[in-house]
């Protein structure tokens, strides 16, 4: 056999190496998580509500921990992981009973102790630590808790499925449009893939969802659900951007590895995070109880 022959054998038989998808991700598998994830949060809500507020527990111990983790992986800073899943764990539950007084108070009494917890290992980079420490409580725990606030509100169920909804929606809209259409970056030093026609796709699922969620599920007007759904779209989409930032300061791909095709959980809740905080307050004043 010539050496000809052998390479028009050996390109006959051996197959062309797979092209990552333009998600740069397991579409198969993201799909599959998110599905999962959907499912236990359904039906957390509908079966019994309050159970949700457990979900969210675990959610923020969880997020608490890969944070935690990747801040001494990517930057040697070590936060006082027991006071603040304790703490994180005061913030979520204080919110159902007490409200915004059992959020503030849990919240400064972990700060108080990631301040105590930091002093046994000496005044070398105590300011460094302590200040990751109280970010890490505001980040997760705290923000988390606001989705609690919205929970026991008396139609509490349909506030947390419409603030859901337009996240989904957003990012649904989002990775269509930047998949099909995306041409112009919208921050390419922070996140390459996302773009400006991805953006347009998230802001017109994300008002879509909002319309109708706020229309049938809370009988509020439409218009205000047009605003909390663009604003929301904004909120998630810097939610986003801020946790790119975190972990190319880090010099870190993921948070973790728990959920295939997404990494860790952290790379799910990095837009429901802040946008819950912005979610309960535009309700609270659009759409009162």
């Amino acid at each position: 056999m010539t050496a000809s022959s052998s390479s028009e054998h050996l390109t006959a038989v051996v197959p062309p190496a797979r092209r990552p998808s333009r998600a740069g991700r397991n579409l198969v598998a993201a799909i599959g998580v998110g599905v999962g994830l959907g499912a236990v949060i359904l039906a957390s809500l509908l079966i019994e509500r309050h159970v949700f507020i457990g979900v969210l527990a675990v959610a923020a111990a969880v997020g608490t921990w890969e944070l935690a983790g990747a801040l001494r992986r990517g930057a040697g800073i070590e936060v006082p992981v027991p006071v603040l899943l304790a703490g994180g764990q005061a913030m979520v539950w204080l919110a159902w009973p007490f409200g915004a007084t059992g959020q503030a108070v849990a919240f400064a009494v972990t700060a108080l102790g990631v301040l105590l917890w930091r002093m046994r290992t000496g005044a070398a980079f105590y300011v460094r630590d302590v200040t990751a420490g109280l970010f890490v409580a505001a980040y997760v725990p705290l923000f988390c808790s606001f989705a609690t606030r919205l929970l026991v509100e008396e139609d509490g169920t349909a506030r947390v499925l419409t603030f859901l909804l337009c996240v989904v929606a957003s990012d649904v809209g989002g990775y269509a449009a930047g998949v099909l259409a995306g041409r112009h970056p919208m921050a390419p030093t922070i996140s390459p893939k996302k773009s400006w026609e991805g953006f347009a796709g998230s802001q017109l699922a994300g008002m879509a969802a909002g319309a109708l969620s706020v229309a049938f599920l809370l009988g509020g007007p439409w218009w205000a659900g047009l605003i909390l759904g663009s604003l929301l779209v904004v909120c998630a989409t810097l939610g986003d951007l801020v946790e790119s930032m975190i972990k190319r300061d880090l010099g870190i791909k993921d948070m973790g590895n728990l959920l295939p095709g997404h990494g860790g959980l952290m790379d799910r809740l990095d837009s429901l995070l802040p946008t819950a905080v912005v979610a309960w307050a535009v309700l609270s004043i659009v759409v009162p109880v």
